[in-house]
């Protein structure tokens, strides 16, 4: 332990130091100058603090008053040294920050007591640390592993509604991070961005309800099975809905909402503006984009240029203005995004 004894008078150091040897298991660090012993507590993770009140330049109560101020000193014990008839010096030393005080002439028994006391206090005290850090650190590893098994489980289940869909598993690669990039170019936290490149995987889970004969039909739906078609964003909503994690309370949002266009003209609800929850209409600008570009059994991808002609054009129709320029607004990154994940033949 680190005792820093600050006191102008170097036989009264020199006791000091005596004594503290006497304590097992410290190491005196004496000074004459206070500005000299403040600078060194301040840099440094002093023990005990042992400070008399009878200094030039800097007193004991301006020494302490400017020691607490310090980044973790306000926990550090300090013993102030005064004349048993400074009364009102104590009051204001404790009103400073001052643990306990020693009085002059320092006698060996209650020096060595005060002592032992105030560093008893410091281990208690850096133990309680050590083990609130350990907490904090156990927690931490727990919090990961559950968003682990989280993102896991999202991932399992977006693949299950893959093996049903003709869409490819580069699709959902491509068009969650497309939705990161737009997140990430809105200024969205980066807790957020991250919520939505792992839940937009999940966005057409409810296809695990839509009949195969109208999933994989090759041609154009029949208007009633285009009425069946729909059902999937809501399917998905109910598959989703109710979990105690954000992260799958998000996809569940983006599920309903990802078909909704910013005009109200969209479904399920045929909502418009920003009634469409953020994630759903950055959602809706991505998915369109990669299936545009994207070869299915039943259409040829589209040229890149031509895919984002008609995004422009859905600008304030069927996409939200804001989501759509914060898609563009980093087309390099898009392009990369595009060209890493491949389908594969």
């Amino acid at each position: 332990m680190n005792v820093v004894i600050v006191d102008d008078q170097q036989i009264n150091v020199t006791l000091m130091q005596a004594l503290i040897g006497k304590v097992g298991g410290c190491t005196p660090i004496p000074f004459t100058d206070s500005r000299r012993g403040l600078e060194w507590c301040l840099a440094n993770d002093p023990d005990l603090v042992i400070v008399d009140y009878m200094m030039p330049e800097l007193n004991g109560i301006d020494f302490i008053l400017r020691f607490r101020e310090g980044p973790g000193k306000t926990e550090v014990p300090v013993l102030m040294v005064t004349a048993d008839h400074e009364r009102e010096v104590r009051y204001r030393a404790l009103e400073s920050g001052a643990t306990d005080f020693l009085t002059k002439p320092v006698d060996r028994m209650e020096f060595l007591s005060r002592v032992k006391n105030m560093l008893a206090l410091r281990r208690s005290h850096l133990a309680l640390s050590s083990r609130a850090a350990t907490l904090a650190e156990e927690v931490r590893k727990a919090t990961a592993e559950i968003q682990a098994r989280e993102r896991e489980t999202v991932m399992r289940l977006a693949k299950a509604a893959e093996y049903r869909d003709p869409e490819t598993g580069a699709h959902i690669l491509r068009m969650a991070n497309y939705s990161l990039i737009i997140a990430r170019n809105l200024g969205l936290p980066e807790e957020t961005q991250e919520m939505i490149l792992q839940a937009a995987p999940m966005h057409d889970l409810g296809k695990l309800g839509t009949p195969d004969h109208i999933l994989l039909k090759p041609g154009r739906l029949t208007p009633d099975e285009m009425d069946v078609m729909k059902r999937h964003a809501r399917d998905g909503y109910e598959i989703l809905k109710g979990s105690t994690s954000p992260m799958l309370q998000m996809a569940a949002r983006i599920a309903l909402a990802h078909h909704e266009k910013f005009d109200g003209t969209g479904y399920p609800d045929g909502i418009a503006g920003e009634d469409i929850p953020l994630e759903g209409r950055i959602v809706a600008v991505a998915d369109v984009f990669d299936a545009l570009t994207s070869e299915r059994p039943y259409k040829k991808a589209w040229e890149v240029e031509k895919a984002v002609e008609l995004l422009r054009e859905g600008s304030g129709k069927h996409f939200d203005p804001v989501c759509l320029e914060g898609f563009f607004r980093d087309w390099d990154a898009v392009l990369a995004v595009k060209n890493q994940f491949q389908d594969i033949e």
